[in-house]
């Protein structure tokens, strides 16, 4: 009896001490069959000849090869260079001056603090549409300048091939720009006070503390920045649908429309593995690095 309480006792005890693990496992497990196992997945249809169905026999780099030798590709490449270098200096210029504002304990901070921040709570999908309203050449701006009088205004970034991913660029910003400056102003609030009283005292103006003393010591922050906006830039996919469609024709194509069209529409399921593994590798490269800086830093500071 005292054995069999013992017994009893002993696994109860040893329950609770692995009731977290035992809780996490299954989405744990779930999350590697569904992630992890469908990377793999993916990983080895970018080395297959498969097209519309999975085929299992091995091609090599042949869809790679395949893949670089498409235009589209390479639109969607030079796209993504546009849009990522625009989207990622406009959205630190502009949360960086709004987190300066702010910081300024102007009046009404929370409430503009909010404002700022709204167009995050937004999915990617709405922002598109909504977008796509205003720079409709017939029912947005364009039609409200007409409507006012100003007959020669024109704005048809929208439906010109040549100005389409700038629209995309603008509707990003729009939406991310208060994100960027959460981060700044939770920076800024976080510098040590009497560095700025210090150089108050010593006759600085408001400008040189902010350029010389404040901004230099929250460069972690800009980096963070950085690697959340590119990571934002290179997976790029519902607001292109929503706003563009990747069009006019394929103008304003990204990689991950790209990678769409190719594999659930042009059946070439090998092409979209392959140009999937290619967004997986730009995350990765700009993800290790900066996981690798903080925990470097981490250690040290350990």
């Amino acid at each position: 009896m005292g054995a069999s309480q013992s017994t009893e006792s002993n696994l109860t005890a040893s329950i609770q001490r692995h009731l977290s693990k035992i809780v996490v496992a299954p989405s744990f497990a779930a999350s590697l069959f569904f992630v992890y196992g469908f990377i793999l997945w993916t990983g080895y249809m970018a080395f297959s000849k498969s097209r519309m169905l999975p085929v299992w026999d091995w091609a090599g780099l042949r869809q790679y090869e395949r893949l670089w030798q498409m235009e589209r590709w390479h639109v969607a490449i030079e796209n993504l260079l546009v849009f990522g270098g625009l989207f990622i200096v406009t959205c630190l210029i502009i949360g960086c001056l709004l987190a300066v504002l702010l910081d300024q304990r102007i009046r009404a901070e929370g409430v503009l603090r909010t404002i700022f921040l709204y167009p995050m709570a937004l999915s990617f999908i709405v922002t598109g549409t909504v977008w796509k309203w205003l720079l409709n050449p017939g029912l947005g701006l364009e039609s409200m300048m007409h409507d006012l009088g100003w007959t020669s205004f024109k704005f048809d970034w929208l439906v010109n091939s040549d100005m389409a991913i700038y629209t995309v660029v603008i509707a990003a910003v729009w939406q991310a720009s208060g994100f960027v400056m959460a981060m700044f102003l939770a920076a800024l609030r976080g510098v040590d006070q009497d560095i700025i009283r210090a150089a108050y005292m010593d006759g600085a103006s408001l400008p040189r503390i902010y350029f010389g003393i404040i901004i230099p010591s929250i460069r972690p922050v800009f980096l963070s920045a950085i690697v959340v906006l590119a990571h934002l830039a290179v997976k790029s996919f519902d607001l292109v649908i929503a706003l563009t469609g990747g069009g006019p024709g394929y103008a304003s194509d990204l990689p991950a429309t790209f990678m769409y069209t190719m594999a659930f529409q042009r059946n070439q399921l090998g092409i979209g593995a392959a140009s999937a593994m290619m967004m997986l590798a730009t995350v990765m490269a700009i993800i290790v690095p900066y996981l690798y800086s903080e925990l470097r830093g981490g250690k040290k500071n350990g």
